[in-house]
């Protein structure tokens, strides 16, 4: 550091990095909507927890997901680097150093799982942990690069959070759980791959093998529709098993539809991309409008309870 105390933009091990500038490591808009499918998670199960232990749980959860955002950014700076969507992020924008971000995504890891599990219980600690180490091992540093299929398994992360709060305010996983883990699992393919869509110069330029880079825009417009009509009914299980009322099965069977039509779109259009940003942009109002029908039934059931 030179003595006037200003940084040296020539060391390399300086960060200039503000508060903000950490907060964005932390994927604050993936983080806002994992805390919002975590609390309907908890909000279903069958028990009442304790305002102050459901706090600490949400709270534990949504650190977790912004350390594996972090963690993310750090492996993936060079990729990050290259492309448009990503180049003004903290780490290949010059904001924060790769060693801060790793150590500040490890320390916050370690921190949200003892957490969890000292305000919880150890199955909801231990699938907290497993969920961190998916996305960061499992999906950022190898499915990610390697094969085109990386969303359709790494999505296995992004719909655990529902299920890590379940188990924490009741010990177990059910089959509740299960199906809110389904439908965010099914959805991530047809939400990506549209973003792929429009996208794939960028993914191209960076090596990542996402599917229209490997397999073709006719490939992926195939494979939305393909997840899309699963997604569909998936969307309606809560209802079709009992534990929706028949506002959900109205929302999510209309909200369906307006998937399955965006969908096609996508698939009749192939020189357009307008349906594709379409669908991006829909499908994270559907899967928001589907979990706070679902949030708000649970709650009005446990107010007339």
């Amino acid at each position: 550091m030179p003595m006037n105390g200003q940084v040296d933009e020539a060391d390399p091990a300086i960060s200039i990095a503000s508060a903000g500038d950490f907060v964005a490591l932390l994927k604050p808009r993936v983080m806002s909507l994992v805390v919002f499918t975590a609390l309907t998670g908890m909000v279903m199960a069958p028990v009442h927890i304790h305002p102050v232990v459901g706090l600490a749980a949400l709270i534990a959860i949504a650190v977790g997901a912004g350390a594996s955002g972090a963690l993310n950014m750090w492996y993936d700076a060079d990729i990050d680097a290259v492309m448009s969507r990503t180049r003004k992020r903290p780490i290949p924008a010059g904001l924060i150093h790769p060693n801060e971000a790793l150590t500040f995504g490890i320390i916050l890891s370690c921190a949200s799982v003892l957490v969890l599990g000292v305000f919880t219980n150890t199955l909801a600690a231990g699938l907290l942990a497993f969920t961190i180490f998916f996305y960061v091992v499992v999906y950022t540093m190898w499915l990610k690069r390697w094969t085109a299929q990386n969303i359709v398994i790494g999505g296995a992360a992004g719909a655990l959070p529902p299920v890590v709060a379940y188990a924490a305010a009741t010990g177990t996983v059910s089959l509740e759980s299960l199906v809110l883990f389904a439908l965010i699992f099914v959805w991530t393919p047809p939400h990506f791959w549209a973003l792929a869509l429009f996208k794939s110069g960028d993914y191209e330029k960076a090596g990542v093998p996402m599917l229209p880079v490997v397999s073709g825009a006719r490939e992926t417009r195939k494979q939305i529709l393909i997840y899309t009509v699963l997604l569909a009914p998936i969307g309606m299980l809560p209802w079709f098993l009992g534990f929706a009322h028949w506002t959900y099965g109205i929302v999510s069977g209309l909200g369906g539809l307006g998937m399955l039509w965006l969908a096609i779109e996508i698939w009749r259009k192939p020189d357009d991309m307008g349906p594709a940003k379409r669908m991006f942009g829909y499908s994270i109002l559907y899967l928001f409008v589907l979990f706070a029908c679902l949030l708000g039934e649970a709650l009005v059931m446990r107010m007339m309870a």
